[in-house]
């Protein structure tokens, strides 16, 4: 499934990212973390020290966008890496499988819930 338009990037911040920063902590870590230009189009994703939350950055050309989400179950995988300023870039696909909680290195499903509620 194609989640994102030709031209846009993703790109995955390595480590873990203090969640309680909100749209405008997690811009500027962009700019002066990742060095990168937070309004260029592209998603810039976060994940938190538990690895159950991830969070996203948008501009969508009027606005920054902030994407949340939190996992009920299991964990975001993520890069071992562990050095500050270093970003991977990921593809659409790749994206959504790590919305969806599934390994994007080699994609199968970890966890399905029996039942809501």
């Amino acid at each position: 499934m194609t989640l994102l338009p030709e031209g846009v990037r993703v790109h995955l911040a390595v480590g873990h990212t203090d969640m309680r920063k909100g749209i405008d902590g997690l811009s500027v870590m962009v700019q002066e973390v990742l060095k990168r230009d937070p309004f260029t189009g592209h998603l810039f994703v976060f994940r938190g020290r538990k690895a159950n939350l991830i969070k996203i950055v948008y501009w969508d050309g009027t606005g920054l966008c902030l994407f949340t989400k939190r996992l009920e179950h299991g964990a975001f995988l993520w890069p071992s890496e562990n050095e500050p300023g270093k970003s991977i870039v990921l593809t659409s696909d790749q994206l959504s499988m790590l919305i969806d909680g599934i390994d994007w290195r080699s994609p199968d499903e970890r966890w399905r819930p029996a039942r809501a509620g």
